[in-house]
């Protein structure tokens, strides 16, 4: 009995087709929805992570703050590295916790050669990964090189006054970590996150009641976490604090707008107001 044959081979209908135009388009629109969706979390990811590294260095650096006063007899590190707005060079300048300018620094060596160095060896918990600022020249051209430090200590906490003496009754501060009371140590502020526009010499600095009871910001904090900055506090404890409104630096000594004065007294409620 004779079989038909069988054509084994495939059909010109069996054979792939390449994909039209309009599946391309397709799949390009759908890969593009996917990007917009996860780019956004990817962007909060990256900010939550700056934050979080952020909060540890200051963690490290209010550690080292409170070694430092451990070793030598309850006084806190001085904190006597001052520059006027002309920089021209330090306008009070005395053992400090860290020396120089951040903007203009090329170096870490004004760091290692702060009180505080010996306590953690590693320059890098000094930067705040969300600071993008770079240091200048000393025209003020922009240089291609991050700044070193991002944080500044409370005049709180020894700061300069004992150096100018005009400046002693005007801005209160505290020697010894056991004397540390109103604010308490869980309130009083010594690292803060501060704005990039303000960050010159090593101290944060606001107007107090004996100063002349302004509300203007001398020093203004940081903005770059999510409308928010981190700081940390005598007792140890680091924490991020949000603001009601942007810090946007406007001016030198810039008053506190209305919109922000529950930010301006947030904040000057952590410093020491009076000799009390």
């Amino acid at each position: 009995m004779k079989y038909p044959s069988i054509d084994l081979r495939p059909s010109d209908q069996a054979k792939p087709s390449a994909f039209t135009l309009v599946e391309l388009l397709v799949v390009l629109a759908l890969i593009a929805l996917l990007a917009a969706m996860l780019l956004p979390a990817l962007a909060r990811a990256r900010a939550k992570a700056a934050n979080l590294a952020c909060l540890n260095n200051l963690k490290q650096l209010a550690t080292c703050w409170q070694l430092y006063a451990a070793d030598n007899g309850d006084l806190v590190v001085p904190n006597n590295s001052i520059y006027g707005l002309d920089l021209n060079g330090p306008f009070v300048a005395g053992a400090s916790w860290c020396l120089g300018c951040a903007r203009y620094d090329l170096a870490p060596t004004n760091i290692e050669n702060g009180l505080l160095f010996t306590y953690n060896r590693s320059t890098d918990i000094y930067h705040c990964p969300a600071d993008r600022s770079t240091v200048q020249d000393a025209s003020g051209n922009p240089l291609p090189k991050r700044r070193d430090r991002s944080y500044n200590l409370s005049q709180s906490v020894n700061g300069y006054p004992e150096l100018n003496p005009n400046l002693v009754k005007l801005v209160p501060t505290f020697k010894k970590l056991t004397r540390i009371r109103n604010p308490n140590p869980t309130s009083c502020l010594v690292f803060i996150d501060e704005s990039e526009e303000t960050l010159l010499d090593a101290e944060f600095g606001m107007p107090t009641d004996f100063y002349d009871g302004s509300r203007n910001w001398w020093d203004l904090p940081a903005n770059r976490h999510s409308q928010g900055a981190n700081l940390s506090f005598a007792d140890g404890h680091a924490g991020h604090w949000k603001w009601a409104v942007p810090k946007v630096f406007r001016a030198w000594v810039q008053p506190a707008s209305p919109g922000e004065m529950g930010d301006y007294d947030r904040v000057r409620a952590t410093i020491r107001q009076n000799w009390d």
